[in-house]
């Protein structure tokens, strides 16, 4: 969104989305602690916190006469009211950092102005941005929603102004004062000068208005895109057997089919809802049409040659032909494993349902689920007891702990600052260092809440003015199922795992303590973004770390090593299949995303493209495209998640598989990777950690040889 409108993020929607404006007071006093740390009399244990999730926790009073301390410890927003007031007082602050800017003779105080004016919008916008999908109150999200539009045309404007941008351009013209300037200074200068050049700053007007009502376009259509994804499609009920009908909701004589039914053990369930949910819709096509039109007339109108190549500018992979060498290698890499799964998963559908034995689409996710618990008896239930939600919260901070010196506390909230009950508050703090930042868990699923694990930076940290630094605030939204009352909540391994992974966004957001909120924390490219989130997913599936702390609740007993192993085992069956489904919605995403106009409509090249690099049958009549929301916030990124994977196994297998609690290792990875968020280019990152500068083979070779098995694993448990 430009150069005010934050840098990039991690997960699926806007998710390294940025800042809240006051600093967070903090509930009770404090005590000196060891090593000159701050602890507060209103912190407790982490795992308690949690496991006591039922009990309803004690909120703190606010501020005068009790007033609401209002969302986040924002005084203005202790009512919906308070958005506008939030976004007027940004806006009057905006207009005098713009004056500024523009009277100020070029040098470093010039970045810091503009960093400035980017949190004073950012720090109101992105916690809105946060509020208008998750706050239970429908005042609250419609606010936060046109506080977003509003400040969202101030940007559109600011990505436009030519004045301001000529102060910018004077400080990068000037070499004298450009060669002074600390490498992350000059980088993020760099950063503002791309983010407006994108927007079409130097443009004639005509054309410069042309690129805005462009922005504006797209922007509507990635909203009326990601609506129609998420849409059931009807149909009449007679068209489909009886004996399966209940099996979608019922509407009069229609039937709505709202997802794909994968886990289905009726193979006729899964080939219904796949061809109909999946079914064609003009409506959507004319849609995605426009908006990869509309995507490449905009990157064409400023200097690109197509919107991969405007998307992918500053990336690890930097252009569109490395993604496009990376995807082809790994296909190649892949082909024969993937063959087999598929015969594999032919023979298993064979021998449930001999009379249609063809393998599908639908089939894929369904069959290679029935392997892995065939072979490795993986229910979730035997292993739930173990991942108490107290049990894996002591067992991130105890990891934590040994590998970078940082404990986690649960905090009391005052009155008025969550906005649900059983969000807790976490303080993080290093041993020496002190408070670093705080993340607000929100783990448990209500009614409106969006079904999705993602990690919203809600204020990013930057060294203020005054020499202290801004705190960064996150929040980390799970959709944990509620437990009965006074019982503790069970994660199943997956659940588990996505805590891991979301936490590594947390952390990365904590320790990448920059100089500017504009790359602060996750605020990097996406193909890097990635990689702390990943590396944690290692860490959960490691014996030496969950041995330390999954515990069955009732009795103590710990989790048998058997079980840890045959679980990451499980995960290998069919999962070169599972690797070559996402490279396929990679290729995919990069030729929609490449030369216009298309050669062939979407649905054609989906076919293409399916067939070439999948391997399983296109179905009729379906356009899968239509359903595929990551081409919103991943257009021309989807490669990200498998070039992201690759760079953590890489980090693991190097760095931490042969002890996972090594602190030097834990440093190095600090100072290397975590500690400059965006502020310098992630291939200098990951040559830091790693020593060397992988090559696309190494990235290839890293995810093909974590498909292998385990061969102790494999003896013991034939």
């Amino acid at each position: 969104s430009g150069a005010f409108g934050g840098r990039g993020g991690a997960g699926p929607a806007a998710l390294g989305a940025a800042l809240c404006s006051a600093l967070l007071c903090h509930a009770g006093g404090r005590a000196a602690g060891p090593g000159g740390r701050a602890v507060s009399t209103s912190w407790c244990p982490v795992g308690t916190a949690f496991d006591a999730k039922q009990q309803q926790q004690p909120q703190l009073r606010g501020g005068a006469a009790g007033r609401d301390t209002g969302l986040f410890g924002v005084p203005e927003l202790s009512c919906p009211e308070g958005f506008q007031e939030a976004q007027d007082k940004a806006l009057q602050e905006s207009e005098q950092l713009v004056q500024k800017a523009c009277s100020t003779p070029p040098g470093p105080e010039t970045v810091m102005i503009f960093d400035q004016l980017s949190d004073s919008l950012c720090r109101v916008a992105d916690l809105a941005d946060f509020v208008k999908v998750a706050h239970p109150d429908f005042a609250f999200r419609e606010a936060a929603e046109e506080a977003c539009r509003n400040i969202g045309t101030v940007v559109e404007k600011l990505n436009t102004d030519v004045e301001l941008c000529q102060s910018l351009r004077c400080l990068l013209a000037d070499e004298t004062v450009m060669s002074s300037l600390d490498p992350e200074t000059r980088r993020v200068a760099e950063l503002f000068m791309f983010d407006f050049e994108i927007s079409g700053i130097h443009l004639d007007e005509e054309k410069r208005k042309k690129a805005v009502d462009l922005n504006v376009r797209i922007l509507d259509l990635c909203n009326e895109f990601l609506i129609g994804t998420h849409l059931p499609n009807k149909i009449d009920k007679h068209v489909l057997p009886e004996h399966i009908r209940y099996n979608f909701t019922a509407e009069g004589n229609y039937l709505q089919v709202a997802g794909l039914h994968a886990d289905s053990p009726d193979d006729l369930v899964r080939e219904a809802a796949y061809k109909i949910f999946l079914h064609s819709n003009a409506q959507q096509l004319g849609r995605l049409e426009e908006l990869l039109a509309s995507r490449n007339s905009l990157a064409q109108l400023v200097g690109y040659d197509t919107f991969a190549h405007r998307a992918l500018q500053g990336t690890m992979a930097k252009n569109p032909e490395t993604v496009r060498q990376f995807l082809e290698k790994l296909s190649e890499q892949l082909s024969k494993r993937t063959q087999k799964d598929f015969e594999i998963m032919t023979k298993m559908k064979m021998k449930l349902n001999p009379h249609n034995s063809m393998l599908m689409p639908w089939d894929h996710p369904y069959y290679s689920g029935v392997l892995r618990a065939e072979r490795y008896n993986i229910d979730p239930g035997l292993y739930c007891p173990f991942f108490s939600l107290g049990a894996c919260m002591e067992g991130l901070n105890s990891l934590f702990s040994q590998l970078l010196g940082i404990s986690l506390y649960a905090e009391q909230t005052k009155k008025g600052e969550i906005w649900s009950e059983d969000v807790r508050k976490l303080a993080v703090v290093h041993e020496t260092e002190g408070l670093l930042g705080y993340i607000y868990c929100d783990f448990f699923q209500r009614p409106d809440k969006p079904h999705q694990d993602c990690h919203f930076t809600v204020r990013g940290g930057r060294l203020k003015e005054n020499g202290e630094y801004q705190l960064p605030v996150v929040v980390l939204m799970l959709s944990l199922p509620n437990s009965a009352r006074g019982a503790p909540t069970l994660l199943s391994p997956g659940m588990m795992e996505n805590l891991f992974h979301e936490m590594g966004h947390a952390m990365h957001s904590m320790l990448g303590r920059t100089r500017y909120q504009h790359v602060t924390g996750t605020r990097c490219p996406t193909d890097f973004a990635e990689v702390p989130s990943i590396l944690m997913e290692y860490f959960a599936n490691d014996y030496r770390v969950v041995n330390q702390f999954a515990r069955h609740y009732k009795t103590g007993q710990p989790l048998p090593k058997n079980m840890v192993s045959r679980l990451c085992e499980s995960k290998k069956v069919c999962a070169a299949a599972d690797m070559q489904l996402q490279v396929f919605y990679a290729v995919l995403d990069q030729i929609y995303h490449g030369k216009h106009p298309l050669k062939k409509s979407t649905t054609e090249i989906l076919k293409e493209t399916q067939e070439k690099v999948y391997g399983l049958p296109y179905v009729p009549n379906t356009a899968w495209q239509l359903r595929f929301s990551h081409l919103v916030g991943y257009g021309a990124k989807y490669y990200s998640y498998l070039m992201s994977r690759a760079v953590a196994s890489m980090v693991w297998k190097q760095c931490f598989a042969q002890n996972p609690f090594d602190r030097a290792m834990g440093e190095r990875y600090r100072r290397e990777m975590l500690a400059h968020g965006g502020g310098k280019e992630p291939m200098l990152m990951v040559q830091g950690m790693l020593q060397k500068s992988p090559s696309i083979e190494d990235f290839v070779d890293a995810l093909v040889s974590d498909l292998d098995h385990d061969f102790e694993t494999f003896i013991m448990d034939s």
